[in-house]
This record gives C-alpha cells, sequence and structure tokens, in this order.
C-alpha cells in the first residue's frame, strides 16, 4: 500500500464520521483525531481544531471515490455545525499533507453545481493530535451516544 494513500475529513463529532467511514470500501484503518488547530494544553484544550478522521485508503480507492461517501455525511452548506453540534471544532474540512488529494477534492466540489454554496474548507493538513483511547471508535463501544448522522445512513456501507 502506498504511505500516501492518507487523508483526513472533518464532519462534525469525530465519533460518527469515523463509524461512517471505516465501512466505505477501500478504507483500510481509520483513527479519530483533531486537526490544523493552533495550540494544545495539557489541560485537554484544542484552540482551533476541527474534530477529524485520519483515514487510511488501499491502492483500489482515491480521495475522488471517498468524497462522495463524505458528502452524504454532512450538510456541505453548514459553517461551523453539524447537526446538534456547534462550533469552530464542527466545521467541515479536508486535509491532506499531499497536494494532489487537495487538488482531487478541489475538482469534486468544483464539478459540483452547487459549488458556490459549498462551506467545506480544502487546506494542507498543518497538524493532527490522535484523540485518546476513549473517543477512538466511541460509536462501536457506545451505539447509543448521540450523533448527528442518521442511524440508517451511518451503517449503510457495513458488510
Amino acid at each position: 500500500m502506498d504511505t500516501n494513500n492518507e487523508i483526513y475529513f472533518a464532519g462534525g463529532c469525530l465519533w460518527g464520521v469515523q463509524e461512517f467511514i471505516r465501512y466505505v470500501p477501500g478504507v483500510v484503518t481509520t483513527e479519530a483525531g483533531r486537526a490544523n488547530g493552533s495550540s494544545h494544553s495539557t489541560l485537554g484544550e484544542y484552540d482551533g481544531y476541527a474534530e477529524c478522521v485520519r483515514i487510511v485508503f488501499n491502492d483500489q480507492q482515491t480521495v475522488t471515490g471517498l468524497m462522495p461517501y463524505f458528502f452524504e455525511i454532512i450538510d456541505p452548506y453548514s459553517v461551523n455545525r453539524q447537526g446538534e453540534d456547534v462550533g469552530l471544532k464542527y466545521r467541515t474540512g479536508i486535509y491532506s499533507r499531499y497536494e494532489g488529494h487537495l487538488q482531487q477534492a478541489r475538482q469534486f466540489i468544483d464539478a459540483r453545481a452547487d459549488r458556490e454554496q459549498i462551506a467545506v474548507e480544502v487546506l494542507p493538513l498543518t497538524n493532527f493530535v490522535a484523540s485518546d483511547a476513549e473517543h477512538q471508535d466511541r460509536l462501536l463501544r457506545c451505539p447509543d451516544d448521540y450523533c448527528h448522522i442518521d442511524s440508517a445512513l451511518l451503517y449503510k456501507y457495513r458488510q
């Protein structure tokens, strides 16, 4: 597997994004965390970070192939909000260390008729902090916890 097969999706609360994306064809692993923030304190405060999921995908999958799945679970027009989750940390974004991935994401958005209304940021990944064990795979362990993604959609690709 190519080590460049890694992208970060921020789509509101990281629990739901991680649970949904893990079942998408071609996804190998996921890791909940926070990206593109300005500071991290030892008290667990994350200034400016977006809750996100690190996604590693296999060579049969592409960023372009992942984008329609991501757009199924987000409101792409919403600014700093997904469902009942409100605030900067719940913004939608696509982050990568690889410019080619960002170009694919931009091309996907630019091809949409509603591209002018889309509020999803597409930016280079500046930093990533993995979440603690309590936040990893949260909905696997606690399936009744709140999630902004409808449960019928959440497990749509589960086999």
